[in-house]
């Protein structure tokens, strides 16, 4: 893969020359102080009404992560549903809108060149995002005393969240020539992997098409929120891990298989 690396400088740099990675850098970064100064303003409004009611035991169980980091993270985390899509529609249709996708195919550079260049491409911006939001929580450091080890799986999470629903973008990118379609079959897809652990619950308990526990156990297994949910609560796994590296995987392979149909069309 000699050429991904070139493949991704250039998909970075054309993502900053539209105004599409500027927007959503900014909206992302005041959507970030918002709901960070929220969460701010209610644990403090908490930890007031304890103090007026003499909770003393509850207050020595309060802590920032808990109470006041994990929130953040489990709500900036939607935000990835309109985000990711948004700056991955772009990655594939772009080509094919430019008539440059057959002088892609053609160049030395193999099909894994190209799928994992750009996404590559996708997944520094994504770290670059989640940077961005780790600047919040960053502050507590400086005036409390959070743990150290909590915050860092969390900010884990959401790189990883954030690479997982890349690889979906990208893919859906890969499959239409239209940006806008790109845009909603990658948020369909993500929000399909949000409620999968739903689908499975109901589908068990109704017996719906049949589906038994086991059925059940691999679509909430396939949910995105459990998985999640542990790495906001300091709970680095290897099952969780491996999770995200799956959904990267499947759907880098998806991507390739896509791209490379074009030849035979």
């Amino acid at each position: 893969m000699r050429h991904a690396g070139t493949i991704a400088g250039r998909e970075l740099r054309s993502l900053f020359v539209s105004p599409v990675a500027y927007a959503v850098l900014t909206l992302w970064a005041l959507l970030g102080a918002f709901f960070f100064l929220s969460t701010l303003v209610q644990f403090q409004e908490i930890l007031l009404r304890m103090q007026q009611f003499q909770m003393f035991d509850q207050l020595r169980q309060m802590n920032l992560n808990d109470a006041l980091i994990e929130p953040f993270f489990q709500t900036m985390w939607v935000f990835f549903l309109i985000g990711v899509p948004a700056v991955t529609m772009h990655l594939f249709t772009a080509d094919k809108a430019n008539r440059t996708e057959e002088l892609l195919l053609t160049s030395p550079a193999t099909i894994w060149d190209i799928v994992v260049g750009k996404y590559l491409a996708a997944a520094g911006f994504m770290v670059l995002m989640v940077a961005l939001l780790g600047f919040f929580p960053g502050l507590l450091f400086a005036f409390g005393d959070p743990e150290v080890g909590k915050t860092w799986a969390g900010l884990l999470g959401m790189v990883l969240v954030a690479l997982a629903y890349a690889a979906i973008g990208l893919f859906a990118s890969s499959v239409t020539s239209n940006q806008i379609i790109a845009f909603f079959l990658a948020l369909m897809l993500i929000v399909l992997f949000l409620l999968l652990s739903l689908i499975g619950d109901l589908g068990a308990a109704s017996g719906f098409f049949g589906m038994g526990e086991s059925v059940a156990g691999v679509m909430r297994w396939l949910a995105t929120a459990e998985h999640f949910s542990r790495l906001t609560q300091g709970l680095v796994e290897t099952r969780d891990l491996v999770y995200f590296a799956f959904i990267i995987g499947v759907f880098l392979l998806l991507t390739k298989a896509s791209v490379e149909s074009v030849r035979w069309r």
